[in-house]
């Protein structure tokens, strides 16, 4: 039996990744804050990247499920492998809109880094530990985060399989966001993919795609 792993959109930067043994939501929002609908999950996993209301409602989340709150280090919880990478929210080293958490882990063999609201270049360090990671996540919307011409270059030294990008504008936001396609220019088309708003995706079929990935809710 080919094993997969299932990866849904919640909207803003939330994102959910499935398998058979566990539901992992990364930076859940509560909707209505922020303009968009809500998460409807049921992870038993949560991640939280950093301190900010569009990023750490955990309260939505109503089943038991075990929370990591921007903590640092290596984690193993409920089997699940989780590495913490140090990053900040701002040039100043945080010191305007604090610190971030960038999550590694691999689900049913497929590598995943989300980098929260990134806003400076992690360290060499980090970037040695997320190098060639099959599914990239990164903040597009340029304000708050990493400049997209910045962050396009930061894409390339990961050189990761697949790019998600997140933290974008879209209808009803009310976060002053750059669109997508501000981040999309200059891509070559056959270079995106729309999933739509949740795929699965088994180790063996990351070797056959490659590119930008963009999910729709």
């Amino acid at each position: 039996m080919i094993r997969a792993m299932r990866i849904r959109w919640h909207g803003h930067s939330c994102f959910e990744f499935v398998d058979s043994d566990n539901s992992v939501l990364i930076d859940p929002h509560d909707g209505k804050s922020i303009g968009i609908k809500p998460p409807i999950s049921n992870a038993n996993i949560v991640l939280v990247t950093h301190d900010h209301f569009d990023h750490n409602a955990t309260r939505i989340i109503k089943n038991e499920h075990s929370l990591l709150f921007a903590e640092r280090g290596k984690h193993k919880i409920k089997g699940l492998e989780i590495e913490a990478l140090p990053s900040v929210h701002d040039e100043e080293d945080g010191a305007v809109r604090g610190t971030n958490t960038i999550y590694k882990f691999t689900m049913d063999r497929i590598t995943v880094c989300h980098c929260g609201d990134m806003g400076v270049v992690p360290s060499d360090e980090v970037l040695k530990k997320i190098k060639n990671t099959d599914i990239l996540l990164v903040p597009v919307g340029e304000v708050y985060t990493l400049s997209i011409p910045a962050m396009k270059e930061f894409i390339k030294t990961v050189e990761p399989k697949i790019v998600v990008p997140m933290h974008y504008r879209v209808g009803g936001l009310t976060i002053p966001l750059k669109t997508l396609d501000d981040f999309l220019f200059g891509i070559p088309k056959d270079n995106i993919l729309y999933v739509g708003n949740e795929v699965d995706l088994s180790a063996d079929e990351v070797q056959e795609f490659s590119g930008v990935w963009v999910f729709d809710r």
